[in-house]
């Protein structure tokens, strides 16, 4: 028997990074996986190399129609959802003057919106199985504010807030919330967040992803698959007595 055996997971942001690394963690372990994402060819090719356990989903987490769409989709072909992680997120930098209400709304649509609603659409099906598991990505960010990152470090300070809030309110379904915080983690994402960095702190491209790498006191940065095996474990019944924590896994780099 494997931990996930004979479960239903959807993941947002699945496609790529830390979700592909999550989705094919969970499969492993026995899950079927909806692969929900807004990149389609992606999502299928991730899909796909899950063989009969994986499923493309074409989600985009700021559409409501979207989302219910997707969420649909999962329920007809599988019966139902049983663990839902909302690991779509995006990153963008602006010092305070520069700071503009399109990219402010977009952040918090996409990382606070998203979460918020997706468990909206997913949190019934989970009732109708008697429970299930939320768990929702955060940051090291969300644990502390970083300079000109004003608007992404809210958002993710917000996603911990939810986690804790929603697993109050469905602990009397059968319902676990979590979140994980990740740190720096090697992914494509952060190259996005590297280049930005090389404009704000006057660096050459690649300097900040290896300052920060040599920071991390366990000596690297994270790789998605070092982020993807605990979020098995918040899944399993090997967590079911956790509830309302966000778990940092960032090799030491912050310490609660």
């Amino acid at each position: 028997m494997t931990r996930l055996d004979g479960r239903v997971a959807l993941v947002t942001g699945g496609a790529r990074g830390i979700g592909r690394a999550v989705c094919a963690a969970f499969a492993r372990e026995g899950a079927r996986v909806a692969v929900a994402d807004k990149r389609k060819v992606d999502a299928r090719t991730t899909a796909d190399a899950l063989s009969k356990r994986g499923l493309a989903v074409a989600m985009d987490v700021t559409d409501l129609l979207s989302i219910l769409d997707g969420v649909g989709a999962v329920e007809v072909a599988w019966g139902g959802i049983d663990i839902l992680v909302n690991c779509a997120g995006i990153f963008n930098m602006a010092s305070l003057d520069k700071i503009t209400y399109e990219d402010f709304r977009r952040q918090y649509d996409v990382n606070v919106g998203g979460t918020i609603f997706v468990c909206q659409a997913v949190v019934p099906l989970l009732k109708k199985r008697g429970g299930g598991v939320i768990i929702n990505f955060a940051s090291q960010a969300g644990r502390r504010g970083e300079a000109n990152v004003t608007v992404y470090c809210s958002t993710k300070a917000a996603v911990i807030s939810i986690t804790q809030s929603l697993a109050l309110e469905l602990a009397q379904f059968n319902i676990r919330v979590n979140g994980i915080a990740p740190g720096v983690v090697d992914t494509p994402m952060w190259d996005h967040v590297d280049s930005q960095f090389a404009e704000y702190e006057s660096k050459a491209l690649g300097q900040k992803k290896r300052e920060v790498g040599q920071a991390v006191p366990i000596g690297h940065m994270g790789t998605p698959a070092e982020i993807a095996d605990p979020c098995v474990f918040l899944a399993s019944d090997e967590a079911r007595y956790i509830t309302a924590q966000t778990l940092n896994v960032d090799g030491g780099n912050w310490m609660s």
